[in-house]
């Protein structure tokens, strides 16, 4: 165990102070494509019935108008998230007629881009800015890759720690200052070690052939509808053929908050010539907000995110820098179509274990050097992570995927022992225990027993995935929606849908002026 990782456990334990980690936040984000009853892209808008896009608290959608995205409230409980997440599925259920909900990250068929509906916010500005804004991302990157879909797994400490914290270490920081420092190291320590995450959990080793129509790659026929690399673990998380040079281009810090602002700034305001010769607006039309090498903050793929809630009209890297961190958002988990709403408790509970261990671990930035090494193991992993004898790279040279999966795992377990503790349970032990498994076998791991599962029903891609997500809403409509959230859910969604009504009704200013006063604020 890391020297820093046991002090910090040694001190908070001894302190009395361990039982504020029984009041871990959490909130989930979980996208899904609407599907016809063929298991194709759905054609059809958003439904009414689940209330307006633009303004539905936990329902919505992300790039396509057929891919929703639910969005838990925060919680203390993980159950309680689950089950909240859980009734999302249920309701939604209720309301999409024929359609099914595609319970996998990576896509249906979808027999061209041209197939792939482009969401919609309505008329206000706002909304229409979150419509150009996806608009830029199919010209700069082609549609297909934005059907991809994943979970988003958003963590903090509670609000009261930070102080206990900054008299436990004797900090000389402000307790703002503290706890951005704190979840920077969180994220450095979760770039070293996120590939164990991708082995552990990774759930898309294989895809339909037509997400690859027209690029190359280096996939393999699993039969002939279907691709795959016969020991990847999540091929989400690798490029498949996708080439982002301009974000390639970024140097984004993640050593401290200061420098990861600059960055993105720099990126947010910054030309780049190929974008400029899409044209902003042609013909009357919006490509895209504006030529910069990011439109805004969001359009930064990374696999973890620094984050604070925003205020009306602020933009995120903005709260940041006013604010301070308030939470942490882990963006490479795959939806897992061997579970009902594609993650459970024990994932999440090892995830809990697995980011303390992370927030209370290495102080070491991160070199140059360090990073490209880190991206070289991820790419290792989402390729070829159940390969045998697979090596992994350490500024010291290289070692055993098991030995270094096993270093990780023997802190994860120790925070494991101490969530016990404040929880009168062994379950964070047991989820900790369950990963020594797959560690240890291979063959048990999600991606593995896709595989095994698609060689066995003799079906390809398209038609497993459809059979499972079949499979988990039968599974999760054996227990009836309660009336009283069904009732919830559907005034939320009828005030929702009369938000944006009078959001719309409101005096606008021209677009050109919205998008102008926003790009400058």
């Amino acid at each position: 165990m890391s020297q820093n990782l046991h002090a910090n456990l040694e001190l908070l334990v001894k302190s009395g102070h361990a039982g504020m980690l029984g009041s871990l936040q959490h909130g989930l984000e979980k996208e899904g494509l609407r599907v016809d009853a063929k298991g194709q892209i759905a054609q059809t808008d958003h439904p009414a019935s689940l209330g307006s896009t633009l303004t539905h608290q936990q329902i919505t959608t992300d790039y396509s108008e057929a891919l929703l995205e639910f969005i838990t409230p925060v919680h203390s409980d993980i159950d309680a998230m689950l089950d909240e997440l859980k009734a999302l599925h249920q309701f939604s259920y209720e309301n999409l007629g024929a359609e099914e909900l595609w319970n996998a990250s990576m896509p249906c068929h979808i027999p061209s881009e041209e197939a792939i509906r482009i969401a919609e916010y309505g008329t206000s500005n706002i909304g229409q800015l979150k419509h150009i804004y996806r608009v830029g991302l199919q010209y700069r990157y082609g549609k297909m890759m934005q059907c991809i879909a994943g979970i988003h797994y958003n963590f903090s400490l509670p609000e009261t720690f930070w102080p206990v914290w900054r008299d436990l270490k004797g900090s000389s920081l402000s307790e703002k200052h503290l706890a951005s420092a704190s979840y920077f190291a969180l994220i450095r320590n979760f770039r070293r070690t996120s590939w164990l995450l991708l082995y552990l959990f990774g759930a898309s080793p294989a895809l339909g052939k037509d997400f690859m129509q027209g690029s190359q790659h280096q996939l393999q026929e699993f039969d002939k509808d279907s691709l795959y690399l016969p020991y990847a673990t999540s091929l989400r998380m690798s490029d498949l053929g996708y080439s982002n040079r301009a974000q390639e281009g970024l140097n984004v810090c993640f050593n401290q908050l200061s420098t990861y602002a600059t960055s993105l700034q720099q990126a947010i305001n910054t030309v780049h010539p190929p974008y400029k010769a899409l044209g902003i607006q042609v013909d009357g039309h919006y490509r895209q907000l504006n030529a910069n090498v990011l439109q805004i903050e969001n359009e930064y793929y990374s696999d973890v995110r620094p984050k604070r809630v925003t205020l009306s009209g602020e933009k995120p890297v903005h709260s940041l820098i006013d604010r301070g961190v308030q939470y942490i958002e882990v963006r490479n988990t795959d939806i897992n179509p061997l579970l009902p709403v594609g993650i459970d408790a024990e994932q999440a509970r090892f995830l809990d274990a697995y980011l303390l261990s992370c927030l209370f671990g290495s102080d070491n930035h991160l070199s140059d050097r360090e990073c490209s090494l880190l991206n070289l193991n991820k790419s290792i992993i989402v390729k070829e992570g159940r390969k045998p004898g697979l090596r992994m790279n350490l500024l010291d040279g290289e070692t055993s995927r098991e030995q270094l999966g096993t270093e990780i795992l023997d802190q994860v377990a120790a925070v494991a022992q101490v969530l016990d503790e404040v929880h009168n349970t062994q379950d964070y032990s047991q989820a900790v225990e369950r990963q020594r498994e797959k560690l240890a076998d291979p063959e048990v791991t999600p991606s593995a027993q896709i595989l095994s599962q698609m060689r066995s029903s003799t079906l390809n891609y398209q038609d497993w995935v459809l059979q499972k997500s079949r499979e988990q809403r039968e599974l999760l409509n054996r227990t009836p929606l309660n009336q009283a959230k069904r009732d919830a859910f559907s005034h939320a969604a009828s005030d929702s849908l009369e938000q944006q009504r009078a959001l719309e009704s409101e005096p606008q200013e021209p677009f050109d002026q919205f998008l102008e006063h926003y790009l400058a604020s």
